[in-house]
């Protein structure tokens, strides 16, 4: 496949006077084409009138006027050089123009009924043709030909909700005739529905686990200032709670980063407009429940060091938490714990 400009080579449109493109082409009597003003500025100082490239010598000067069509042709040369100047190289996981020679420019969009992706120049067709501006185009695309049925070879644009799998039109009349199927639009419309249902609990569990974060961290600063009343008996059962505890927030903070994650995928999903994608990786086990996460509701900092001073900076602590726990209770916040 060519690309927007392989089939027309710039030597083809070049002046051998100033080696640019032509410029209002004119063709002396012995066919050879330059531009208006090169060949007349050659005469002009020069003596008698010479074809510069087959030195061909006229007696009187020739009348020589712009060939139009050509003018057409170069100018038209003129923006798609322009054009493909413009063009984005595809990086590596970007998706390339099926057309250019190499696969080196960025697709604009693909075509699911030519089953191509197309940079900007040659996408133009499609807004011009009649016939073509009726396809179907989304944003590119790699591997075009998964989106057609292995079976009948025809365009996946329905959703079997019996099987849960999308099918072809085909499809529908036969093997899937008696089953609920709907358009794929409808279908990943309900899906999105769901996924974003579904990040919002995510987020909730988020922000109830960064909530707890900041319960076991205030606790610890609790825990630091009594330390000062401390001797050094009880120096070692402090590192011992501050590990623990240390450990919790790490172990919190994992979970947080892989909900975190769950959350930028399902975010991304649910403003996809690849439809076929997004019902083929929603049905996935793993997208379809949270990761694994602990209970944190019970779980806390024990920092009783035995000792009279700790138990009362400890008393302090557990009526501050108290007070608080009962401030989110009164919000609501405290029910993200148990969303799921």
């Amino acid at each position: 496949m060519a690309s927007p400009t392989s089939l027309l080579s710039e030597n083809q449109f070049q002046c051998s006077v100033c080696l640019d493109v032509f410029t209002d082409p004119v063709t002396t009597p012995c066919g050879h084409t330059f531009c208006m003003a090169c060949i007349r500025g050659l005469w002009k100082i020069s003596y008698g009138c010479k074809c510069p490239t087959c030195g061909n010598t006229f007696t009187v000067r020739p009348q020589i006027s712009i060939n139009v069509a050509f003018k057409e042709i170069t100018d038209q040369f003129k923006r798609i050089q322009v054009g493909v100047s413009n063009l984005t190289v595809a990086k590596p996981g970007e998706v390339a123009c099926d057309v250019c020679t190499g696969g080196t420019i960025k697709a604009l969009k693909s075509c699911l009924v030519c089953l191509t992706s197309y940079c900007e120049p040659h996408l133009e067709p499609h807004k011009r043709v009649t016939t073509l501006k009726v396809h179907k185009l989304i944003d590119p695309v790699e591997k075009l030909e998964d989106r057609m049925c292995k079976k009948h070879e025809k365009l996946l644009e329905s959703f079997c909700k019996t099987d849960q799998m999308c099918v072809c039109q085909f499809c529908t009349e036969t093997c899937h005739k008696t089953h609920h199927t709907v358009a794929i639009e409808e279908e990943c419309g309900e899906k999105k529905a769901q996924i974003k249902k579904m990040e919002s609990g995510v987020q909730q569990m988020i922000q109830a686990r960064q909530k707890k974060v900041e319960e076991i961290k205030h606790s610890m600063e609790l825990s630091r200032r009594s330390q000062a009343e401390l001797n050094e008996g009880i120096e070692e059962k402090q590192s011992a709670a501050e590990r623990r505890a240390e450990g919790l927030v790490k172990e919190l903070e994992q979970e947080i980063t892989e909900l975190q994650r769950r959350s930028t995928e399902l975010e991304q999903l649910s403003i996809t407009e690849d439809h076929l994608h997004l019902l083929q990786v929603s049905s996935l086990p793993s997208l379809c429940t949270t990761p694994p996460t602990k209970d944190w509701s019970e779980i806390s900092v024990d920092s009783d060091m035995c000792v009279g001073n700790v138990r009362r900076a400890l008393s302090q602590l557990e009526d501050t938490l108290k007070k608080e726990l009962e401030t989110l209770k009164e919000r609501g916040k405290l029910n993200a714990l148990y969303f799921f």
